[in-house]
């Protein structure tokens, strides 16, 4: 009899132990898939507000000599990502390209109406209205410089969206950390109140309270590193698959960042189930003997 019930009781150890595993397990990789989300959505508003054309247009008796000099000077500054001259020749092609014929035999070579340009392309911090429009005014003091052309609208578009989407990102990581928190702490709490009878005994026989939080904090961080791999091993599968169907995703992907992500979701996992399990043995071991029946 004696040894069913202990079969009995050891059954329910491990079904308690396993349940907190996998629901820490469960909501670190929710967390952690926002993470994943947060990273490629920065990258990505990057990589569009990167990629905003700038173009300088220069005037049609500009030496090619005075153009490379002001590409050179662009490239010096710390708000150019990159430049591309645009010769007269190379317009020419480009726009026949687009057209499917060449206009030139129409026009004739002197009366081609393009002129050289300089492709610009600005780091993301330095990609909307108010940054370009000082760029473009010292441009323009440069006496090769004809007309800057950029879409000023397009510019205030793609940054208004990013400043929501960044809102948006922002207050459903915060709910969501609340959400983890929460499910997180109440796992643990199940799990020290279905012991709370064994800390009694240990408190009777004269252990100290140090003695018997000891075994159970190391438990909620073995919990803890369990459940954080465990998500890992699930993101890098969502991850995998989101590389195989999406290959333009690893353009994006930056692996430094992706593995300060998996440490701090390991990390977050240890530092909150060793945090709640410490609070909820110290209720019990401070709790009168007739509220451990309620």
């Amino acid at each position: 009899m004696v040894q069913v019930e202990e079969k009995h009781n050891r059954r329910q150890l491990t079904s308690s132990y396993l349940t907190s595993v996998v629901s820490i397990m469960l909501v670190l990789f929710m967390l952690g898939l926002l993470g994943l989300l947060v990273l490629h959505a920065q990258k990505l508003s990057n990589h569009i507000r990167e990629n905003i054309g700038f173009e300088i247009i220069m005037k049609p008796d500009v030496k090619e000599a005075e153009i490379l000099r002001i590409q050179k000077m662009l490239d010096a500054t710390p708000y150019v990502k990159s430049t591309a001259y645009i010769t007269k020749e190379e317009a020419t092609k480009r726009l026949s390209k687009d057209l499917g014929e060449d206009f030139i035999q129409w026009l004739g070579d002197e009366d081609n109406p393009l002129l050289p340009s300089v492709d610009v392309r600005f780091k993301a911090a330095w990609a909307n209205n108010d940054s370009l429009a000082t760029i473009e005014n010292d441009l323009l003091k440069q006496q090769a410089v004809k007309e800057v052309f950029y879409q000023k609208s397009l510019v205030h578009l793609i940054n208004q969206n990013v400043k929501r989407i960044s809102l948006v990102l922002l207050l459903l990581s915060v709910l969501l950390l609340l959400i983890a928190i929460a499910l997180i702490n109440n796992t643990i709490r199940l799990s020290v109140y279905a012991k709370r009878f064994l800390i009694r005994s240990m408190q009777l026989v004269g252990a100290t309270e140090h003695f018997i939080r000891k075994p159970f904090v190391l438990t909620g961080v073995v919990q803890g590193l369990i459940g954080g791999f465990l998500a890992l091993l699930l993101l890098s599968l969502v991850l995998f698959a989101a590389l195989k169907n999406l290959p333009e995703l690893a353009q994006l992907q930056e692996m430094e960042m992706v593995v300060l992500l998996y440490a701090g979701v390991v990390l977050l996992g240890v530092l909150l189930t060793a945090l709640f399990t410490h609070l909820a043995i110290n209720k019990y071991l401070r709790s009168h003997t007739d509220k451990l029946f309620n």
